[in-house]
């Protein structure tokens, strides 16, 4: 009877030892678990076509926690006619801040963002005096000024430090090293082509008049108002004169876009085709910009000196 009693205990004994020891793991584990810091979540910066993703990317350069993505493919070029995908509705979606150009550029974007009420939206162009076509509606493409690059770039670093406070003096030292390069770029362009006489110049579509405006060149005719858009024979032989009259001896067409027209142009008046890039494709590195318009400064120098 006594060694059964003294059995029972030790199993007693034994079971509350193994019923306390699991208790405490399990507080340790709790314990340890509550320390953890929570996993922030990234801000997910969407960009609407390439210009703006470069930019965009040189104000988060090094940001932790922030990852830009770019909604149309880097090949896409100008969104004149631009249709939203399926997928890219996901996108906007998963988006925190949707950075576009603005000024009529993304036109295709309003019916998506009523579905977004929450997506935070910033305009690049916002605040940029815009020019006017021929028929009267304003230009989009004011990247290609790098004045007003510098603008965009500033736009995009002052309105991602008003929603993300907590990196804005990164957004805003990330623009402003940006902005010596882009200063830095402009200086030598005008240096380089201020003291151009030839100042005329045939672009070939809608993309240059900010570029233009910048450097003082005048955009004698345009060949193509839209991509894609050949010209029609009367619209083809007022160029032709453009040229003879003016004398003008270069061409601008465009990487992006066939040339077709611009050679038609060429083999009528004698002269040369060059290729003038408005910056809507190109590789995605943090100098893309800055080395497309190096080009430009070549191609120009060498058609109009």
């Amino acid at each position: 009877m006594y060694s059964r009693l003294i059995r029972l205990l030790s199993v007693l004994v034994i079971g509350f030892i193994l019923v306390s020891g699991c208790g405490q793991a399990k507080n340790i584990s709790d314990q340890v678990s509550s320390n953890k810091p929570a996993t922030e979540k990234k801000l997910t910066v969407l960009t609407s076509f390439y210009p703006i993703y470069i930019s965009t990317i040189n104000v988060t350069k090094n940001i932790e926690k922030v990852q830009v993505i770019n909604m149309t493919k880097p090949q896409t070029g100008c969104l004149h006619d631009y249709q939203l995908t399926p997928e890219d509705l996901k996108t906007l979606e998963k988006a925190d801040v949707f950075v576009i150009n603005g000024a009529g550029m993304e036109a295709f974007i309003d019916k998506a963002l009523k579905q977004q009420p929450d997506l935070k939206i910033i305009e690049a162009s916002k605040g940029i005096e815009l020019l006017k076509d021929d028929n009267d509606e304003e230009n989009p493409h004011v990247w290609v000024s790098i004045s007003n690059d510098i603008l965009q770039v500033r736009n995009i670093a002052e309105h991602l430090s008003l929603i993300d406070s907590a990196n804005a003096p990164k957004y805003k030292s990330n623009a402003e090293e940006y902005i010596k390069k882009l200063e830095i770029l402009k200086t030598k362009m005008h240096q380089n082509l201020d003291g151009v006489k030839n100042k005329n110049i045939i672009t070939f579509h809608e993309a240059f008049p900010y570029f233009a405006q910048e450097f003082n060149l005048n955009i004698a005719a345009v060949i193509e108002r839209e991509p894609g858009s050949e010209p029609s024979p009367k619209e083809l032989e007022e160029t032709i004169n453009t040229v003879r009259d003016l004398k003008i001896t270069a061409l601008f067409a465009e990487p992006q876009y066939p040339a077709k027209a611009a050679e038609t142009i060429a083999r009528e008046t004698g002269a040369k085709v060059y290729a003038l890039d408005p910056v809507v494709t190109g590789d995605l590195t943090l100098d893309s910009y800055i080395n497309i318009m190096e080009l430009n400064l070549k191609t120009l120098e060498e058609a109009i000196k």
